[in-house]
């Protein structure tokens, strides 16, 4: 497009009253030739945003440079429509917020700020969305128990289509098989007696859901609005083009027979959880070594969970499950002895009226570590346990059954490891950690990465419960219920529905070219100059979301709809092959060059941040808020995320004259917090070889830091700059300036 750009310069919020603003229209009018320069009092006012508006009109600007507050507000008064070109530059927050008024270092941070604002302004393009073939709107649900089928009837009672795969001949799952759920509602002390038959003739009965059972996923291929799923039912094959996808395919208990030290095997009468609930369901509970009926039961908490051994997370349900088989059992017979060996109960919210209720029927609750499960030399059992508190020991009276309270285990965490990254005969393996995909046959994925959502160290797929609930590793696939964390059935429920609305902000975002979380809404998607392609595979190795797959001869075959538009590929590519139209090498590499070095004997060195704008950057606005104050030589450059940078910027930078780069990126690790999952893993990886940059201009290691901040880290920030520039004054100046 032929630009025509417009910068206006906010005077409001105190920017006015400590920079000269005169000479900052100087900077856009005599350096950048900006043929329209304006500033106002408040551009986010209605009158300000007129001004700009009829200068559309009237003057035919189409590329706006807005100067004034962070880009992280207003956006909704900001918005011109997604053909036109708009940069914020962050005059409010990040210069007269944080530095002093009146001072030459603000005012020459200001000017550098809005030289980096025109410049990307200059380089930008519109972004022109991804309109895909044949779309579509359907909602794959695979999974035909208490999530699967919440999932299908939300998602069909918001007006969609739902293709719904069961593997059993009917729909239910494991609530086929259980007698009652915690309460649902107040008082919360009763078990409630869940209408599974109403929910399944729900949606059996719903025009919108077609259901399959005795079936299975035998491959999905393609991409979000285009995924192209096989179905083997009952021995015959059917084909469904899908938008979107919620697994909901739930966990299984935890074996028991590797429970040998609880007695499970040893003795008959001590039995799970998931058995008990088959005998409430029946009518009857029994003793399995004699059939006769139990006359009481000790129930044994954390079997397995919470054991470094067996599962060492917390299983969720486990407590409340047993406080109302404990419950159920009183109402049958008030006067049968029920105990319950817990470690901590974990009767969370709502729950807290069941475990009251529990204690005024009668039940026993025994707060101890199990150390044994014996025969009592009558046929019935002793629990012995070492009390929490006092550390002594405890034995129960004897019991006829002693349930074990088994936990949860993801049904994704059933099978084999796959590894999408073993290298090829002759070619050299990348440092990139691979993902952990366990092949476990429920989603069948023709990705090059691998047939399965990638997961965490548990086995549960891979999803981030501050960033990204719901979300996985694989775009449009989102987990749902006990296959995603271990959980009860109220939250099951919630959960299904959250994920049902996250595949329909999928499927609609989809359809008009726009990403899904975190950059939602954004048009834009890498294009890539194939020519230049030497196909070294860093792009789709390095990719967290698995968005492009590979032909036999290695070149990428990018799946824009899958992309989330972090630009973790464009930082991977050597070539430098692979772009954005409003994010790039070149563009970064230009607005870093853009920036005002002073020479040596002036004493005022040049610091370029390369901040993640999901949480370093924001981290910077609060630090303007909250007044704090870093030092001036500091120049931000927001980037998508870490892992998008380029290690050519690092030579830009130096070769420019900067004196040093701080890379702020989000932590990593088991628990990450960013939000592209590995990109500040990768930007630490690509550090190691920044060194051999270093080694060629003959400068010093300690020019370039990394350091890992979240959002809540702001209070930190002015001290982590201020110490990288004494740390800078002592290595001392780079000798590139002025060349």
């Amino acid at each position: 497009m032929e630009k025509k750009i417009g910068a206006y310069i906010c005077t409001g919020c105190g920017i006015g009253d400590a920079l000269d603003v005169a000479a900052l229209a100087k900077v856009a009018t005599a350096e950048y030739k900006v043929p329209v320069c304006r500033d106002h009092g408040f551009l986010c006012s209605e009158e300000g945003r007129k001004l700009i508006e009829d200068d559309m009109a009237n003057q035919g600007v189409n590329t706006l440079v807005i100067a004034a507050c962070s880009p992280r507000v207003m956006s909704d008064v900001f918005d011109f429509g997604p053909d036109k070109v708009l940069e914020r530059v962050n005059l409010r927050e990040h210069v007269v917020w944080s530095h002093p008024s009146g001072d030459e270092d603000t005012q020459m941070m200001a000017e550098d700020y809005l030289r980096m604002g025109l410049t990307k302004a200059k380089e930008m393009e519109p972004p022109v969305p991804f309109q895909g073939e044949n779309l579509s709107k359907r909602i794959l649900v695979v999974g035909g128990g208490l999530t699967g089928l919440t999932a299908a009837r939300e998602a069909a009672a918001a007006g969609y289509e739902v293709v719904l795969v069961e593997k059993s001949e009917t729909l239910g799952g494991y609530l086929k098989n259980v007698h009652s759920v915690p309460p649902l509602g107040p008082p919360y002390e009763a078990p409630h007696i869940f209408d599974l038959n109403g929910l399944v003739t729900q949606v059996t009965g719903h025009e919108k859901i077609k259901v399959y059972t005795g079936a299975h996923i035998e491959k999905i291929s393609g991409a979000p609005c285009m995924f192209d799923v096989t179905i083997q039912s009952n021995g015959s094959q059917a084909a469904e083009r899908v938008g979107a996808i919620v697994l909901a395919t739930g966990s299984v208990p935890y074996d028991a027979e590797k429970l040998t030290h609880l007695g499970y095997g040893a003795h008959a009468d001590v039995i799970t959880g998931d058995r008990l609930e088959g005998m409430l369901k029946d009518g009857q509970v029994v003793r399995p070594s004699n059939g006769q009926p139990a006359g009481s039961v000790a129930f044994v908490l954390c079997a397995g969970s919470r054991d470094s051994e067996h599962l060492p997370y917390c299983s969720a349900a486990c407590c409340v499950e047993s406080l109302k088989q404990a419950r159920v059992l009183k109402q049958q017979n008030p006067e049968m002895p029920v105990y319950i060996f817990y470690r901590d109960m974990r009767a969370t919210g709502h729950y807290e009226m069941l475990y009251k209720q529990a204690q005024k029927d009668g039940v026993i609750f025994v707060r101890g570590t199990v150390t044994e499960v014996a025969d009592d030399g009558s046929g019935a059992l002793t629990v012995s346990a070492q009390d929490v508190l006092t550390q002594s020991p405890i034995t129960s009276e004897s019991v006829d059954l002693v349930v074990l309270a088994t936990g949860m285990v993801s049904t994704a965490a059933l099978g084999k490891s796959y590894k999408a990254q073993q290298p090829k005969e002759g070619e050299e393996e990348l440092e990139v950690p691979a993902d952990t995909i366990l092949v476990s046959n429920l989603l069948n994925l023709d990705y090059r990465q691998g047939p399965e959502v990638p997961a965490l160290k548990y086995g549960f797929p891979d999803s981030h419960f501050i960033c990204f609930p719901y979300e996985s590793r694989r775009t449009g696939i989102y987990p749902a219920g006990t296959v995603r964390a271990p959980m009860d059935y109220a939250r099951a429920m919630e959960d299904a529905t959250g994920a049902a609305l996250k595949a329909i902000q999928c499927v609609e975002m989809t359809a008009q070219g726009k990403a899904v979380h975190p950059r939602a809404g954004d048009l834009s998607y890498p294009e890539f100059f194939m020519q230049r392609c030497t196909q070294c595979k860093r792009c789709t190795e390095e990719c967290p979301f698995g968005a492009i797959n590979e032909d036999e001869k290695g070149n990428p075959l990018p799946n824009p709809t899958r992309c989330r538009r972090c630009g973790v590929c464009m930082g991977a590519c050597p070539e430098r092959i692979i772009s954005f139209k409003n994010y790039s090498v070149g563009m970064i590499g230009n607005i870093i060059k853009s920036i005002e070095v002073p020479e040596e004997d002036e004493e005022k060195p040049r610091i370029v941040v390369l901040a993640c704008e999901n949480d370093a950057y924001p981290a910077l606005d609060m630090v303007g808020l909250r007044r704090a104050q870093y030092n001036p030589w500091v120049r931000v450059i927001p980037v998508r995320c870490l892992g998008s940078m380029n290690l050519v910027w690092i030579a830009d930078a130096l070769s420019k004259g900067i004196d040093g780069i701080l890379l702020l990126g989000c932590k990593h690790g088991d628990d990450y917090q960013c939000h592209f999952v590995k990109g500040s893993e990768l930007a630490n990886i690509r550090m190691s070889k920044i060194k051999e940059t270093l080694d060629r201009l003959v400068l010093e290691s300690d020019r370039v830091r990394l350091e890992q901040v979240s959002i809540t880290d702001y209070a930190n920030l002015p001290q982590i700059l201020d110490d990288f520039a004494a740390a800078l004054e002592n290595v001392g100046p780079n000798p590139y300036k002025g060349f």
